[in-house]
């Protein structure tokens, strides 16, 4: 089902049914709508995107679909849009990662896997299924292979970020276990003129007497700048090795403090591992950036996969973490178990995050927990549940793009399979407005605004 799915889009494609750097804090935050020219500073594209299902209902791996529409028009309860009948059909096997420029008005796509994978490409944004390809495709596939994880910096839409681990393998000596690491590749995607500017391989070794006991990096991911534009931040996924049989560790076992690595930029060079005390997930993320520069000269990060519950991790600007700044999610919310599924800086301290829970009801259709959409204030360390229409099927854990602009934040969410709308919420009271309407199909869901 999925490979026909997968077929009858290319065919769509072939039959032309698609037609100085300065750093800022990590929202796409500009000036108030007042009305104006679709596509204007005042009155922003929106870029909405959908996966179809490949296989099972929710899984995202059919394809993706995007569409666009004005600011004034995404906040119109009285608009319905079908991106599915009248979308864009983004090239990829399954769903491609996309950010947008801070203006709304390009949009930068990656696809993940498949012939296409790794083949980085921009477009330029006319509304509806309006995108047009401008200059070449760029493929940085034989770095870091056609699976790549990337990020967009906020340094004015200057550079993209892609990263992935390969050729992991154990180390003995004598046929004694020593460690396990994988060959790291960093690369720089120059986002104006689509080409690669930097790329660098490197190892990233933990401390001896954590790789003896098999301890080691197996993804990275979400990267982000600091304040001063000279330290990349990269998010990590930690797993471990049974130093007995060679094997992944898939027992309970205790983990390591979470961790980031830090490379000197632009160079890319210096490979630094930094550990914090205060959380045991990863900071890697999922499809989204998880790692954002604050208006305080903070970056703050996201955990997943916490034998700890959820937390909120802040690295100050000496690069190191502040272990002082305790935000754990799982107090805040009330909940046990919190999964970060995504989430975006909105600025004066505020962010919206996507996140699950143990306990969560678990939907009979994707055989999936439930999702939640959160409000939380990084100063007051507090965190609320934002007031939706929630359903047993709604799944975020695919989700990709919160978009906060001009003191909103936009979020496009439906549960799977069934009819949703774009939601509008005032970033600093928090009170939500229902706008456009999107009509989904069987099995599909919607994973961002942009």
């Amino acid at each position: 089902m999925k490979k026909g799915i997968i077929k009858s889009l290319r065919l769509a494609l072939s039959a032309g049914i698609i037609s100085g750097t300065m750093i800022n804090c990590s929202s796409d935050d500009i000036s108030e709508n007042n009305g104006g020219t679709p596509g204007s500073d005042n009155n922003r594209w929106i870029t909405i995107a959908g996966s179809l299902q490949g296989t099972v209902p929710g899984d995202g791996n059919g394809g993706m679909i995007i569409y666009s529409l004005s600011e004034e028009d995404a906040k119109n309860p009285e608009k319905e849009i079908s991106i599915f009948d009248n979308g864009f059909i983004v090239p990829s096997q399954r769903t491609s990662r996309l950010y947008t420029s801070t203006d709304g008005n390009t949009l930068y796509a990656l696809p993940y896997t498949g012939d296409n994978g790794g083949l980085f490409s921009r477009y330029k944004i006319g509304g509806g299924a309006n995108f047009v390809q401008e200059g070449t495709s760029v493929n940085i596939a034989p770095y870091v292979t056609n699976a790549p994880r990337w990020g967009k910096l906020y340094d004015n839409d200057r550079t993209g970020i892609a990263n992935n681990i390969s050729g992991v393998t154990n180390k003995y000596d004598n046929n004694v276990y020593q460690y396990t690491r994988g060959t790291a590749t960093t690369v720089a995607i120059d986002l104006q003129n689509p080409q690669i500017k930097t790329n660098v391989s490197f190892e990233v070794p933990l401390t001896s007497a954590e790789e003896v006991l098999g301890h080691y990096i197996f993804r990275m991911d979400s990267p982000a700048l600091n304040r001063a534009g000279n330290k990349l931040y990269i998010g990590t996924w930690m797993r471990k090795i049974n130093p007995a049989t060679g094997q992944v560790d898939n027992t309970t076992y205790a983990k390591l403090g979470s961790k980031t690595i830090i490379l000197d930029y632009p160079s890319l060079t210096n490979p630094k591992v930094i550990t914090s005390t205060i959380s045991h997930g990863d900071t890697s993320g999922y499809r989204s950036l998880n790692s954002f520069l604050s208006d305080d000269g903070n970056v703050y990060q996201a955990t997943s996969r916490d034998q700890d519950g959820g937390h909120i991790l802040k690295i100050n600007q000496s690069n190191e973490y502040d272990d002082s700044y305790v935000f754990n999610l799982d107090t805040a919310l009330g909940v046990q178990g919190v999964t970060v599924e995504t989430w975006k800086y909105a600025g004066n301290g505020i962010a919206y995050l996507m996140y699950s829970h143990n306990g969560a009801a678990v939907s009979t259709l994707t055989n999936n927990p439930q999702s939640y959409l959160a409000r939380i204030d990084l100063n007051a360390k507090t965190a609320v549940q934002v007031d939706l229409p929630y359903d047993v099927d709604m799944y975020f854990f695919q989700h990709q793009g919160i978009l906060a602009h001009g003191g909103k934040v936009y979020v496009a969410i439906s549960p799977v399979g069934k009819d949703g709308n774009i939601y509008v919420i005032d970033r600093n009271t928090g009170t939500v407005t229902k706008g456009a309407k999107l009509k989904n199909r069987a099995g599909a869901q919607f994973i961002g605004a942009f």
